[in-house]
């Protein structure tokens, strides 16, 4: 018999997190204690299994998120996780089905797309994902940046103090929620993400946990305007420390907090390199540095994906830069969509920068595209030029792919910092 999808019950959610980790290829062992504490973190009606015997064989579980869009609107979410098929279990479809059955009940539900991150890149745009938002990871080597070495603080009237998980998680949520509006491709944060950056929970899978550094950025006016999370390590050589920090959260909500929080991290005494953690394309490091080149790319990535659920809705609510009209042809020939009626269409977007229009028309289409590929240009971060030149759009009107630049694209780089 074909393994049944279904959501999971109380007694079957300690096999659903041995498959977990499984599927990730940890320890298969999971203590009472953190299958506890991850039961009372997700909405158990949308744990998802594959069972083949009574035996779970597949994970997949989403929760209810916001995501910010240009112009700081934030749209409901499904967000998508721990998805994962035992390598017993493998090419048979189960992921797709424990898929098409979220997304159905995500498009029901009302919400606008749905977000996840993307462990391998072939595998979700088969389901209509689009990579919508990437990240960069720089190493810096501190002797060669150029920044004064006697730097003892920020030049701006603000300040920097140490604070402790307890700070973190009392001041954290609403400096970032104000961040959150500010800056396309941010997902809100829930209780849990700021209780596992600061240790009050952890789960033994994840190795042992490290108390990490927590710094706040407060304004001349003493208001709180960033925050710094870092650890180190402690390498000496010959007798000389050589010790790198390694930046877990940096969050600013000026470019004022963002540069004095850099500049405090690469001047703390005995640290030698910076790992920046997963950052902006665009971020003002490495640029605020006298030598750029002291900072090497040492990772860079798609990681934010985006599959559209309601494409007018979704549309409405971003802004514009600039004035137009275009007729979009959204494809969705993915196999989901077969089964679920997801997506495709064709639509007339009516985009102003103050507001838009879009519903369904018969008109002749002006660009061709899957909806993957829309999802892809929905951030703003990627050129419809550049998919057409690719033959991933099809442009049936001269022009039309720069005008969806025109009115897609932002002055800033969409970013999503967080991994979930």
């Amino acid at each position: 018999m074909s393994p049944e999808i279904r959501t999971v019950t109380d007694d079957e959610f300690p096999d659903w997190v041995r498959t977990l980790h499984t599927g990730f290829l940890r320890p298969p062992e999971t203590s009472e204690e953190e299958t506890e504490a991850r039961r009372g973190m997700y909405d158990m009606r949308r744990v998802r299994g594959a069972f083949d015997g009574g035996r779970c064989v597949g994970t997949l579980r989403s929760f209810a998120q916001e995501l910010t869009v240009p112009g700081g609107a934030a749209v409901a979410a499904d967000a998508i996780s721990n998805a994962a098929v035992a390598a017993t279990h493998r090419r048979r479809g189960l992921l797709s089905r424990m898929m098409a059955a979220d997304l159905a009940e995500a498009r029901e539900r009302g919400d606008v797309l749905a977000t996840l991150i993307a462990a391998e890149y072939p595998i979700y745009g088969r389901f209509g994902f689009g990579p919508a938002a990437w990240t960069t990871e720089w190493r810096v080597d501190v002797p060669r940046t150029g920044l004064d070495p006697r730097w003892s603080g920020p030049e701006c009237g603000g300040r920097i103090d140490f604070t402790d998980g307890a700070g973190i998680r009392k001041l954290g949520p609403e400096l970032h929620d104000r961040i959150r509006a500010r800056r396309p491709g941010f997902v809100s944060r829930g209780e849990h993400v700021w209780r596992l950056a600061t240790g009050d929970l952890h789960y033994p899978s994840l190795g042992p946990w490290t108390e990490p550094f927590h710094a706040v950025y407060r304004s001349a006016s003493g208001e709180v305007e960033g925050l710094l999370t870092y650890t180190t390590d402690s390498t000496w050589e010959a007798a000389r420390p050589q010790i790198r920090a390694t930046v877990r959260d940096l969050l600013a909500l000026t470019p004022a907090a963002e540069r004095a929080l850099w500049h405090f991290v690469l001047s703390v005494d005995w640290v030698t390199s910076v790992d920046s953690g997963l950052r902006a394309p665009d971020d003002l490091l490495p640029l605020l540095l006298p030598d750029p080149r002291s900072a090497r790319v040492t990772g860079q990535a798609d990681f934010l994906w985006i599959r559209l659920l309601d494409i007018p809705r979704a549309l409405e609510a971003r802004a514009y830069a600039d004035s137009g009209t275009l007729v979009l042809d959204v494809r969705d020939e993915t196999g989901i969509a077969a089964e679920t009626g997801l997506t495709g269409g064709r639509f007339r977007l009516d985009a102003a920068p103050d507001g838009a229009a879009c519903a369904p028309t018969t008109a002749e289409p002006d660009l061709t595209l899957s909806v993957a590929d829309l999802a892809t240009l929905y951030l703003g971060d990627e050129s419809a030029v550049r998919l057409t030149a690719l033959g991933r759009a099809e442009e049936a009107r001269e022009g039309a792919a720069a005008l969806a630049d025109r009115l897609l694209r932002t002055s800033r780089r969409p970013w999503c910092p967080d991994i979930f």
